[in-house]
């Protein structure tokens, strides 16, 4: 009885009653607008519309190690969707992980994040959702196994991993930079990338219970269903910030694509779907902060198993007739078409699973505003076995200077195995 009652009360930390129903005034121009604007800070659009379907109707399947969630209809219609929400149920949805009628949410909508939203921008986030046309769309019962698909499991879940954010840590990192003083900067920046940004639910690893590990925020991590590996934020020798040029880094989080790197995988549909309709001072807020984390050292790679001199003479014949006509005879490049492959520390990487998945599946950088054409690279899935394709990926990640551990096929299998996005 007192464990039941101390995840009880966890479970309504910081959370009001809701008012009573009343007829809302309609939201300003405005206010839609910048509901409008923060929708695409959040990427919502990424998970709530299926592929093929209509924008914001839901349906889109999220894996997760315990099962599928499907994620709801957001348009305001009134049998499927949000159309009987008020901006209070919605509010709480955001901040405490609470639907409308009482469920505990799935923290697959990172609500751990968005619990840092200001209720000023839920409220017109919410003004948005409501203006859209309503499309009729059940999304799908999830596909959760026991206990996991049940209200007592997430409730231990939440009392364990879950604590809705104070007033005060959301008021003072929402600040507007008006002033463009570097403190004021910084704290934007900081809600927009551990907030409605979102940036930890992808970068930061899981433990067994798909929890964020704690004091392990921005350390990189395998994002969930998907079979990617999203770097540490923290890590020069990953994706880390700290010694870019702050402009450069803004080009590559907006485009796509930059003079030093290019995104891919999930990465890229981030970039299209949200990153590239930032404001200028919101992207420039969030470089200064990510530029500003402390950073560690790079991971210790000495004791990565080596390839054989027959693999990487082997890969080399491979690159030539592969690689080389767009990567380089020396893995230099081209500029703003194909990325170099000499030094690119995304060869580098400890976990090789990026790589192997570009090869295999091949990929673009996202099409946006300021890389509308962007140059791409075909699937080698059908082209190459297990072990040609480890036998080139040994060698790249082992010439003109790169010194990385070997691919090996089971990465590979492992990889051809999960052919989903």
């Amino acid at each position: 009885m007192a464990a039941s009652g101390w995840v009880l009360f966890l479970n309504r930390l910081d959370e009001a009653p809701l008012p009573a129903l009343h007829a809302a005034a309609p939201a300003s121009f405005e206010v839609v607008a910048r509901g409008q604007y923060l929708a695409r800070v959040g990427n919502c659009i990424g998970c709530h519309t299926a592929r093929g379907g209509r924008d914001y109707a839901g349906g889109a399947g999220v894996q997760t190690p315990f099962g599928a969630i499907y994620a709801p209809n957001l348009t305001p219609h009134a049998g499927t969707g949000l159309g009987g929400w008020t901006a209070a149920e919605f509010w709480r949805a955001m901040h405490n992980g609470r639907s409308r009628d009482g469920r505990l949410l799935y923290p697959a909508f990172p609500y751990p994040n968005y619990t840092l939203v200001t209720r000023e921008d839920s409220d017109a986030l919410f003004a948005y959702l409501q203006s859209l046309e309503p499309v009729d769309n059940a999304s799908p019962a999830h596909a959760l196994r026991f206990p996991f698909n049940t209200q007592a499991a997430l409730a231990v879940w939440r009392a364990l991993f879950f604590r809705p954010a104070a007033p005060s840590e959301r008021a003072v990192m929402a600040a507007t930079p008006v002033d463009a003083t570097q403190q004021a900067r910084l704290n934007r920046g900081a809600y927009l990338v551990q907030g409605l940004g979102h940036c930890a639910a992808c970068h930061t690893p899981r433990n067994a219970w798909g929890a964020p590990r704690a004091r392990a925020s921005l350390q990189g991590g395998m994002v969930a269903g998907q079979g990617w590996y999203a770097p540490a934020l923290d890590m020069p020798s990953e994706a880390g910030l700290a010694g870019w040029d702050a402009d450069d880094a803004a080009v590559l989080l907006a485009t796509g694509v930059s003079a030093r790197a290019s995104v891919s995988g999930p990465m890229a549909d981030v970039v299209f779907h949200s990153l590239q309709y930032w404001s200028e001072a919101d992207m420039q807020a969030a470089v200064a902060w990510l530029q500003a984390l402390p950073q560690r050292p790079p991971s210790a790679s000495g004791d990565a198993a080596r390839p054989s001199q027959a693999a990487l003479q082997r890969g080399e014949q491979l690159y030539g007739r592969h690689c080389a006509e767009c990567h380089g005879n020396q893995g230099e490049g081209r500029a703003q078409a194909f990325p170099a492959l000499a030094g690119n520390r995304a060869v580098l990487l400890q976990d090789p699973t990026n790589l192997v998945r570009l090869v295999l599946q091949g990929g673009y950088a996202p099409a946006t505003a300021g890389n509308p054409r962007p140059f791409g690279m075909p699937p080698f899935m059908q082209t190459l076995s297990d072990q040609e394709t480890a036998d080139v990926l040994s060698f790249i990640r082992n010439a003109w200077g790169n010194e990385a551990g070997k691919v090996d096929t089971m990465a590979v299998h492992r990889a051809r195995e999960r052919r989903g996005p």
